[in-house]
């Protein structure tokens, strides 16, 4: 079996390490010829991802092709599909995907609940785009977002005018979300196989960075009553169903105070929620996504043990070549395992590995794992 990726970050790295134990090969197109993938790849093909001409190249050489990106080619997928090459999950997933907007309608219109929103509408201000729908408000970019970036939280009129929006506001690049009073944030990994079977791991939780507004710790299981452990999974379940496609997805969700789940957005491939599976569950979500994109049986998604995940960001003040200390005190830590992700350049922020850790509990786990990435400098 020969599998192409489009994208070479961490997650296809990620993949290959899979890949490797089920003697599938795999070829990485990407633009940045120090990509982490680019010494692990059997083939790394260096090359714009929205290059249509580069990403047929890389499917000439492969029987299936998926990506650990959105922000590529949709159409050059739809072409090949077209020829025959399998891509998975479906171009058709990416294409919803992809623009966030059109993601909350197509889940709006099958059910799946999510929060309020609404298109910025034709010549009309950020302030009344805002009062339209009511503080406190989300403005989300509808293309390109990651990370907290293209993500702005006003509570009230002043925080948008202090923001400025309304100088770059153009409705046909954002819509508005009402915020969600989260109590948490799960997030359900769900794989679908070619035969349409389902395998749902459990619940995680998210926590986020208070300043950098990024994932930077995952637990599982997630710290959620019974029967709102029992509702994210079904939402999700419900979410990554309306697409129809084999594959791997990711289902960011919202439970707010008053118990509702909605679904804040979906990743159709591997995700950071989900690496705590390598050590925490039968089938990590990356030996899950292969499974499922080549056709092989799904594996089990059950969990062997608590675990805790703790992303490895570069410092502030970060640039230039990656400079990486304290390895040996974090392995030092029982149940901690470290993940480097080979990035030659660091920036501020820039996620460069994780720390997962494994105890009899999620907050002894998530101890473990913290202080272990404590240890870890990275300059």
């Amino acid at each position: 079996m020969r599998l192409g990726v489009i994208g070479g970050g961490q997650l296809g790295r990620m993949l290959i390490a899979a890949a490797r134990e089920l003697g599938v090969a795999v070829s990485v197109l990407d633009p940045d010829p120090e990509a982490a993938c680019a010494v692990v790849a059997d083939r790394f093909f260096v090359g714009d991802l929205t290059d249509a001409s580069a990403v047929t190249a890389l499917a000439e050489q492969c029987d299936v092709l998926t990506y650990e990106i959105e922000h590529i080619n949709v159409s050059a997928l739809q072409a090949l599909a077209e020829r025959v090459t399998l891509v998975r999950p479906a171009p058709q997933v990416l294409a919803i995907i992809q623009d966030k907007l059109v993601q909350k309608q197509h889940l709006a219109a099958r059910g799946v609940p999510v929060p309020e929103f609404t298109a910025g509408r034709p010549g009309e201000s950020a302030e009344a785009a805002a009062e339209r729908l009511g503080y406190p408000c989300v403005f989300k970019a509808r293309r390109g977002g990651y990370d907290g970036h293209g993500v702005l939280v006003c509570r009230d009129r002043s925080e948008l005018e202090r923001a400025g929006v309304d100088a770059g506001w153009d409705a046909s690049g954002w819509y508005l979300e009402r915020y969600v009073p989260e109590l948490r944030e799960p997030a359900v990994v769900v794989a679908r196989s070619v035969e349409g079977t389902l395998e749902v791991y459990p619940p995680f939780e998210m926590m986020f960075h208070p300043e950098r507004n990024i994932c930077d710790a995952v637990i599982v299981p997630a710290r959620l009553p019974g029967q709102a452990r029992d509702r994210a999974a079904e939402v999700a379940v419900a979410a990554a169903e309306s697409f129809g496609s084999a594959g791997l997805f990711a289902v960011e969700l919202f439970l707010s105070r008053d118990g509702a789940i909605t679904v804040n957005e979906i990743a159709p491939r591997p995700h950071n929620s989900g690496h705590v599976t390598i050590e925490s569950c039968v089938t990590s979500q990356f030996e899950q996504h292969l499974r499922a994109v080549c056709g092989f049986p799904l594996g089990s998604s059950a969990l062997l043990s608590p675990g805790a995940m703790v992303n490895l960001l570069a410092q502030s003040g970060a640039g230039g070549p990656a400079r990486i200390a304290g390895v040996s005190e974090a392995l030092a830590f029982a149940g901690v395992h470290l993940h480097l992700y080979g990035k030659q350049r660091s920036r501020a922020g820039r996620k460069m590995g994780h720390v997962t850790a494994l105890a009899g509990s999620t907050e002894e786990a998530l101890r473990r794992a913290r202080a272990a990435a404590a240890a870890v400098r990275i300059t």
